[in-house]
């Protein structure tokens, strides 16, 4: 393999930046990379995963399904991330889908080769200990979030981390387009009430909206509504 290639790979997924020349060799002997179309499915939930998924391009979201099989979002996926990991750790079955929400590159991993490299490189394994750490406590923050906020304290706080994770386009918009469905599934609450709630944001001028895309016109604002102080 060239400089070149190991330097794509350590470039296009942090959690390998600490492999050494032979473990990258290893690496890109074994993935391999495919293009998905919106809508489509990378693994489903209760399903036997055997290997990672790494997002060289695009978005997928993560979610879980609750009470009539509606989908609760806990995550997303853009590039330079890892999903399926957790259930490859574990040697469970996968306890969340992952589905694609923009024309996607994936690359795939045999749970083979992460085992081998956690067992020869002790800065890669911690990477996962710590990665996994991170998700617990986005998972914790997520509880308490819905345990102790209101519906328009949680869709403020939802807008600000869409905005810090997908940032914004040339005008200003969240540079991700999420169907007013989704919203709510990440919320956790009604469709109807995330409309109504956008809605009185955009009369409050707080946010502005074209079609599916919102743009957030006062952060400062937005983040006294999610703590809880204005």
């Amino acid at each position: 393999m060239s400089e070149q290639n190991e330097s794509c790979i350590s470039a296009s997924f942090p959690i390998f930046k600490s492999l050494t020349k032979e473990e990258l060799e290893l690496l890109n002997s074994n993935i391999k990379c495919n293009t998905y179309r919106k809508g489509e499915i990378i693994y489903r939930e209760s399903s036997r995963i055997n290997g990672i998924y790494c997002v060289k391009k695009g978005i997928l979201k993560i979610y879980k399904t609750g009470i009539d099989s509606k989908p609760q979002i806990v995550a997303f996926a853009i590039k330079g991330d890892i999903t399926g990991y957790r259930s490859v750790l574990s040697n469970e079955v996968a306890c969340t889908t992952a589905e694609i929400i923009e024309e996607s590159e994936i690359c795939f991993i045999p749970s083979s080769i992460i085992f081998s490299l956690i067992k020869s490189n002790n800065d890669f394994a911690l990477s996962l200990i710590q990665l996994t750490c991170r998700e617990l406590d986005q998972a914790n923050i997520f509880i308490k979030d819905i345990a102790q906020k209101t519906v328009r304290q949680r869709l403020a706080e939802i807008l600000l981390m869409l905005q810090d994770t997908f940032k914004t386009d040339e005008e200003g918009f969240i540079a991700v387009h999420l169907t007013r469905e989704d919203i709510s599934s990440i919320v956790g609450t009604a469709t109807e009430s995330v409309i109504r709630i956008l809605s009185e944001f955009k009369n409050e001028n707080f946010i502005s909206i074209k079609g599916k895309k919102i743009k957030i016109n006062d952060s400062k604002k937005m983040k006294l509504i999610s703590d809880s102080i204005y």
